[in-house]
């Protein structure tokens, strides 16, 4: 690649990278958004075009968009030490924190004031998921064949408990078929839209409006490829051969395929993870399930970085170590482990192509309509926390095809409820920052544990 005399050396980029993860609270939104403000308005090293354009190349993969943007984004300004420099320290704060969280919660978790704090952080995850189906709906659902995705999702997913991976398959087909029929609506949109509003031009900026890829860049991206493709296969493999029916496999294992299945974003892929980690495997309990998306609310990194909780958790119950502890950290970090190298291997992959990608109506209308159908699986997950936070029973219904979780009516819980109520309307009528949400309803969540409500 050419180098323009003014650009950061990699080391000055190490630093801002470091800058952005340590502040990459929010989600993907915000995470998206901190990134526009530093790497567009603030330091110029591309334009709203060039970020537009990446964003959108990231959503077309499986896995986290904002880490993989990150990602991206290094490789075009620095090569491949650049993109693992990147996205590597996007994912380590979220590493560190949640396995950090992970102990105090298999140690303390029982202890009265940390359950009187994941209790209030139940409820601010409700809220919160609640806001994604909203923030992402409005933009996903925009004409009338979008929104009937998003219903189809939400009823087979709720109703017939069908697995997430065949609805975006499906969903990315219809899409596909009707761009290719050339049908207005499913035309592809963009991103998350944190770029909306601004105006950096990419001829004002250190990348420019095109760069320029010599053959050996390309070359090198896609050996790079192929080394991430090992380093996440091998121990994969390792683990089917030594270990074969362990908890460490069955890890190995699922997460590996929810890395290459993982489209939509975390809250769509956390409705599968649900199903799986706590109906098939029983590695947590629903409200588990949730204190998890609390802790990855709470720190810096993506909100996939649950996968680590749930990673521990399975193995601190199931690996029949006599240090629980041990299994547990070994469990969460393999789960981090597949979950994040395959990234890698995406965007080394994919990079040298992207232009001729995002220049293909016919996938960007399967994209289009995957993001719609994720509003109904998001709409799912919201719907399943809200029974196992607000309700203390829960029962399966099972006619012919029909098999749908049902409250128990009697067993509500009437502080959960007045909790989580409260918390709904603060973050859609109030709408405070996502940490004032989650500090606010912990500390009530503590209070209520100490008066004996909770």
């Amino acid at each position: 690649m050419s180098r323009d005399p003014a650009f950061p050396s990699l080391w000055q980029a190490t630093k801002v990278w470091a800058r952005i993860a340590a502040l990459s609270f929010g989600g993907p939104a915000g995470q998206i958004a901190i990134m526009h403000r530093t790497l567009v308005e603030e330091r110029k090293w591309l334009g709203d075009n060039r970020f537009l354009h990446a964003l959108n190349f990231c959503m077309l993969l499986p896995g986290p968009e904002a880490q993989q943007l990150a990602t991206y984004i290094g490789w075009l300004m620095h090569g491949v030490r650049g993109a693992v420099i990147a996205g590597g320290l996007f994912v380590l704060p979220g590493v560190v924190s949640i396995m950090a969280l992970s102990w105090i919660y298999a140690i303390w978790g029982e202890v009265g004031l940390v359950s009187g704090l994941f209790f209030g952080l139940k409820a601010a995850v409700l809220a919160i998921v609640l806001q994604a189906v909203v923030r992402v709906g409005s933009r996903a659902l925009r004409n009338g064949m979008m929104r009937l995705v998003a219903g189809l999702s939400f009823l087979l997913i709720f109703l017939f408990d069908m697995p997430f991976p065949l609805i975006v398959a499906g969903a990315a087909l219809i899409g596909w078929a009707g761009a290719k029929a050339g049908l207005a609506a499913f035309r592809g949109a963009g991103g998350h839209g944190s770029a909306a509003g601004a105006h950096v031009h990419d001829a004002e900026t250190l990348l420019g409006e095109e760069t320029d890829f010599s053959a050996a860049d390309q070359r090198g991206a896609i050996r790079a490829g192929f080394w991430a493709i090992a380093l996440w296969l091998v121990p994969v493999i390792l683990l089917w051969q030594l270990a074969p029916g362990s908890v460490f496999q069955e890890i190995a294992g699922y997460f590996s395929k929810l890395a290459m299945l993982s489209f939509g974003g975390a809250y769509a892929v956390l409705a599968w993870v649900a199903q799986e980690a706590v109906g098939t495997y029983g590695w947590l309990r629903p409200g588990e399930m949730l204190d998890g998306l609390g802790m990855a609310e709470t720190t810096p990194g993506p909100l996939i970085m649950v996968l680590q909780f749930v990673g521990f958790m399975g193995a601190f119950r199931d690996a029949g170590w006599a240090l629980p502890l041990a299994a547990g950290t070994l469990g969460g970090l393999l789960a981090t482990w597949v979950t994040f190298a395959p990234c890698f291997a995406w965007i080394f992959l994919g990079a040298p192509f992207m232009e001729r990608l995002r220049a293909n109506p016919a996938l960007a209308g399967a994209l289009s309509t995957v993001t719609a159908a994720v509003v109904g699986v998001i709409l799912n997950l919201a719907v399943w926390f809200a029974f196992h936070v607000v309700w203390s029973e829960v029962a399966k219904l099972e006619r012919g095809p029909l098999s749908v979780e049902l409250p128990v009516l009697h067993s509500i819980d009437w502080t959960a409820a007045a909790l989580s109520a409260l918390t709904l309307f603060v973050v859609f009528r109030l709408k405070p920052g996502m940490m004032t949400v989650l500090g606010s309803a912990a500390a009530l969540g503590v209070a209520l544990h100490l008066v004996g409500l909770a």
